[in-house]
Protein backbone atom coordinates (compact mmCIF):
# COMPACT_ATOMS: atom_id res chain seq x y z
CA UNK A 1 0.00 0.00 0.00
CA UNK A 2 1.80 3.17 -1.06
CA UNK A 3 3.11 5.39 2.08
CA UNK A 4 3.69 9.17 0.11
CA UNK A 5 5.27 12.06 2.04
CA UNK A 6 3.59 15.71 0.61
CA UNK A 7 5.00 18.92 0.86
CA UNK A 8 3.07 22.17 0.58
CA UNK A 9 4.86 25.53 0.52
CA UNK A 10 3.45 27.52 -2.36
CA UNK A 11 1.76 29.87 -0.17
CA UNK A 12 2.19 30.95 3.65
CA UNK A 13 1.64 27.75 4.64
CA UNK A 14 4.17 25.35 5.13
CA UNK A 15 2.76 22.35 5.88
CA UNK A 16 3.85 18.63 5.79
CA UNK A 17 1.66 15.55 5.70
CA UNK A 18 2.02 11.32 5.48
CA UNK A 19 -0.31 9.04 3.77
CA UNK A 20 -1.00 5.66 3.44
CA UNK A 21 -3.28 4.54 0.44
CA UNK A 22 -4.75 7.80 0.40
CA UNK A 23 -5.24 7.98 3.85
CA UNK A 24 -3.41 10.59 6.26
CA UNK A 25 -1.34 9.24 8.71
CA UNK A 26 0.15 12.73 10.20
CA UNK A 27 0.31 16.47 9.52
CA UNK A 28 2.26 18.62 10.62
CA UNK A 29 1.99 23.05 9.14
CA UNK A 30 2.24 26.41 10.20
CA UNK A 31 0.59 29.27 8.82
CA UNK A 32 4.00 31.90 9.35
CA UNK A 33 5.62 33.72 6.06
CA UNK A 34 8.96 33.20 5.44
CA UNK A 35 9.98 29.79 7.61
CA UNK A 36 9.57 27.39 5.35
CA UNK A 37 13.31 26.40 5.17
CA UNK A 38 13.87 26.88 8.98
CA UNK A 39 11.17 24.40 9.87
CA UNK A 40 10.33 21.67 6.74
CA UNK A 41 12.99 19.44 7.36
CA UNK A 42 11.94 19.09 11.63
CA UNK A 43 8.73 18.77 10.26
CA UNK A 44 9.13 15.90 7.80
CA UNK A 45 10.87 13.78 11.07
CA UNK A 46 7.57 14.41 13.24
CA UNK A 47 5.11 13.13 10.71
CA UNK A 48 7.70 10.22 10.33
CA UNK A 49 8.02 9.97 14.02
CA UNK A 50 3.96 10.27 15.00
CA UNK A 51 2.95 7.62 12.22
CA UNK A 52 6.08 5.63 13.64
CA UNK A 53 7.23 4.53 9.78
CA UNK A 54 11.02 5.27 8.61
CA UNK A 55 11.66 7.73 6.05
CA UNK A 56 13.16 4.74 4.35
CA UNK A 57 10.06 2.89 3.72
CA UNK A 58 8.32 5.97 1.47
CA UNK A 59 7.12 5.09 -1.69
CA UNK A 60 7.03 8.53 -3.42
CA UNK A 61 7.15 12.22 -2.60
CA UNK A 62 4.23 14.17 -3.77
CA UNK A 63 5.00 18.17 -3.90
CA UNK A 64 2.64 21.03 -4.33
CA UNK A 65 4.19 22.49 -7.39
CA UNK A 66 2.46 25.55 -8.16
CA UNK A 67 1.60 28.31 -9.05
CA UNK A 68 2.32 30.42 -5.94
CA UNK A 69 5.60 32.04 -4.02
CA UNK A 70 8.60 31.69 -5.90
CA UNK A 71 10.85 31.05 -2.86
CA UNK A 72 8.34 29.07 -1.19
CA UNK A 73 8.02 26.56 -4.25
CA UNK A 74 11.71 26.19 -4.88
CA UNK A 75 12.01 24.97 -1.32
CA UNK A 76 9.46 22.78 -1.06
CA UNK A 77 10.69 21.54 -4.76
CA UNK A 78 13.84 21.21 -3.69
CA UNK A 79 13.55 19.03 -0.36
CA UNK A 80 10.77 16.94 -2.47
CA UNK A 81 13.78 16.03 -5.24
CA UNK A 82 16.29 15.85 -2.70
CA UNK A 83 14.63 13.09 -0.56
CA UNK A 84 13.56 11.07 -3.96
CA UNK A 85 17.43 11.01 -4.92
CA UNK A 86 18.46 9.51 -2.00
CA UNK A 87 15.86 6.92 -1.57
CA UNK A 88 15.52 6.31 -5.44
CA UNK A 89 11.72 6.95 -5.46
CA UNK A 90 9.30 8.44 -7.41
CA UNK A 91 8.04 12.45 -7.52
CA UNK A 92 4.66 13.40 -7.90
CA UNK A 93 3.62 16.54 -8.93
CA UNK A 94 -0.04 18.15 -7.61
CA UNK A 95 -0.95 21.46 -8.96
CA UNK A 96 -1.24 24.25 -5.87
CA UNK A 97 -5.06 25.24 -7.25
CA UNK A 98 -6.47 21.86 -7.95
CA UNK A 99 -5.40 20.81 -4.43
CA UNK A 100 -7.01 23.85 -2.62
CA UNK A 101 -10.12 22.67 -4.45
CA UNK A 102 -9.72 19.31 -2.72
CA UNK A 103 -9.50 21.22 0.38
CA UNK A 104 -12.64 23.42 0.09
CA UNK A 105 -15.08 20.13 -1.43
CA UNK A 106 -13.72 18.15 1.71
CA UNK A 107 -14.40 21.13 4.13
CA UNK A 108 -17.75 22.50 2.91
CA UNK A 109 -18.69 18.36 2.68
CA UNK A 110 -19.60 18.57 -1.04
CA UNK A 111 -20.38 15.66 -3.11
CA UNK A 112 -19.70 16.56 -6.60
CA UNK A 113 -22.84 18.30 -8.11
CA UNK A 114 -23.53 21.49 -6.33
CA UNK A 115 -24.72 24.01 -8.53
CA UNK A 116 -21.45 26.43 -7.11
CA UNK A 117 -18.10 26.77 -8.49
CA UNK A 118 -14.95 26.70 -6.66
CA UNK A 119 -12.29 29.58 -7.18
CA UNK A 120 -9.13 29.09 -5.22
CA UNK A 121 -6.93 32.44 -4.66
CA UNK A 122 -3.16 32.81 -4.01
CA UNK A 123 -2.03 36.34 -2.85
CA UNK A 124 0.14 37.37 -5.50
CA UNK A 125 0.92 40.70 -3.82
CA UNK A 126 -1.51 43.95 -4.94
CA UNK A 127 -4.43 43.17 -6.14
CA UNK A 128 -3.24 40.27 -8.43
CA UNK A 129 -4.08 36.52 -7.80
CA UNK A 130 -3.40 33.19 -9.38
CA UNK A 131 -6.71 31.78 -9.65
CA UNK A 132 -8.57 29.49 -11.91
CA UNK A 133 -12.38 28.44 -11.77
CA UNK A 134 -13.41 24.35 -11.09
CA UNK A 135 -16.49 22.68 -10.43
CA UNK A 136 -17.42 20.92 -7.12
CA UNK A 137 -16.20 17.57 -8.52
CA UNK A 138 -12.70 19.31 -9.25
CA UNK A 139 -12.97 19.54 -13.30
CA UNK A 140 -11.46 23.28 -14.52
CA UNK A 141 -13.75 25.33 -16.00
CA UNK A 142 -11.34 28.50 -16.24
CA UNK A 143 -7.42 27.82 -17.34
CA UNK A 144 -4.85 29.55 -14.82
CA UNK A 145 -3.87 32.57 -14.83
CA UNK A 146 -2.66 35.75 -13.15
CA UNK A 147 -5.78 38.02 -12.85
CA UNK A 148 -5.81 41.61 -11.71
CA UNK A 149 -8.71 41.61 -9.82
CA UNK A 150 -11.06 44.51 -9.50
CA UNK A 151 -14.72 45.21 -10.06
CA UNK A 152 -15.56 43.23 -13.38
CA UNK A 153 -13.31 40.21 -12.49
CA UNK A 154 -15.63 37.12 -13.22
CA UNK A 155 -18.68 39.09 -13.98
CA UNK A 156 -19.61 36.91 -17.21
CA UNK A 157 -19.63 33.96 -14.50
CA UNK A 158 -20.60 35.76 -12.00
CA UNK A 159 -23.71 36.90 -13.80
CA UNK A 160 -25.47 33.49 -13.41
CA UNK A 161 -23.20 31.04 -10.91
CA UNK A 162 -22.02 31.30 -6.98
CA UNK A 163 -18.77 31.26 -7.08
CA UNK A 164 -16.67 29.96 -3.84
CA UNK A 165 -13.74 32.13 -3.29
CA UNK A 166 -11.41 30.93 -0.64
CA UNK A 167 -7.46 30.96 -0.04
CA UNK A 168 -4.80 33.96 0.65
CA UNK A 169 -5.92 36.21 -1.93
CA UNK A 170 -9.81 35.94 -1.59
CA UNK A 171 -9.87 37.82 1.12
CA UNK A 172 -8.27 41.21 -0.43
CA UNK A 173 -11.21 40.53 -2.54
CA UNK A 174 -13.39 40.77 -1.14
CA UNK A 175 -14.13 44.23 -1.10
CA UNK A 176 -14.32 44.35 -4.46
CA UNK A 177 -16.06 41.62 -5.42
CA UNK A 178 -18.77 41.07 -2.46
CA UNK A 179 -20.76 43.31 -3.75
CA UNK A 180 -22.18 40.53 -5.64
CA UNK A 181 -24.72 38.81 -4.11
CA UNK A 182 -23.20 35.42 -6.10
CA UNK A 183 -19.95 35.90 -4.84
CA UNK A 184 -19.24 33.88 -1.70
CA UNK A 185 -16.27 33.52 0.43
CA UNK A 186 -15.11 30.94 2.36
CA UNK A 187 -13.15 31.92 5.24
CA UNK A 188 -10.47 30.37 7.71
CA UNK A 189 -9.28 28.33 4.39
CA UNK A 190 -5.44 27.53 4.49
CA UNK A 191 -3.07 25.53 2.39
CA UNK A 192 -2.62 22.03 3.62
CA UNK A 193 -0.07 18.80 2.62
CA UNK A 194 -3.13 17.07 3.36
CA UNK A 195 -5.16 18.48 0.33
CA UNK A 196 -2.29 16.62 -1.97
CA UNK A 197 -4.01 13.12 -1.06
CA UNK A 198 -6.55 12.43 -3.39
CA UNK A 199 -4.28 13.79 -6.54
CA UNK A 200 -1.15 12.03 -4.88
CA UNK A 201 -2.64 9.03 -4.49
CA UNK A 202 -4.31 8.38 -8.26
CA UNK A 203 -0.96 9.79 -10.04
CA UNK A 204 0.66 6.86 -7.61
CA UNK A 205 -1.66 4.51 -8.76
CA UNK A 206 -1.24 5.57 -12.02
CA UNK A 207 2.11 5.41 -12.15
CA UNK A 208 2.42 9.36 -13.49
CA UNK A 209 5.58 10.06 -12.19
CA UNK A 210 7.71 13.51 -13.18
CA UNK A 211 11.63 13.35 -13.90
CA UNK A 212 13.26 13.99 -10.83
CA UNK A 213 16.46 15.52 -12.31
CA UNK A 214 14.84 18.43 -14.75
CA UNK A 215 11.55 19.10 -13.04
CA UNK A 216 10.40 22.79 -11.99
CA UNK A 217 7.85 24.49 -10.17
CA UNK A 218 4.87 25.99 -12.00
CA UNK A 219 5.80 29.17 -10.95
CA UNK A 220 3.27 31.05 -13.67
CA UNK A 221 5.33 34.33 -13.61
CA UNK A 222 8.74 35.23 -13.72
CA UNK A 223 10.50 36.07 -10.37
CA UNK A 224 11.21 39.83 -9.99
CA UNK A 225 13.35 40.38 -6.77
CA UNK A 226 12.25 43.44 -4.68
CA UNK A 227 14.85 46.48 -3.87
CA UNK A 228 16.30 46.45 -0.66
CA UNK A 229 15.29 49.21 1.89
CA UNK A 230 17.65 51.70 2.47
Amino acid sequence: MSLILQIETATSCCSVALAKGGNILAVREINERNIHAEVITKFIEDVAAVAGIPLSDLDAVAVSCGPGSYTGLRIGVSVAKGLCFALEIPLIAVDTLEAMVYGAIVKEKYNGDEPILLCPMIDARRMEVFTAVFNTAAVQKKPTAAEIINETSFAGLLENNRILFFGDGAEKCRGVLSGNANAHFLQGFNNSAAHLTQTAFKKFEENKFEDVGYFEPFYLKDFIAGKKAG
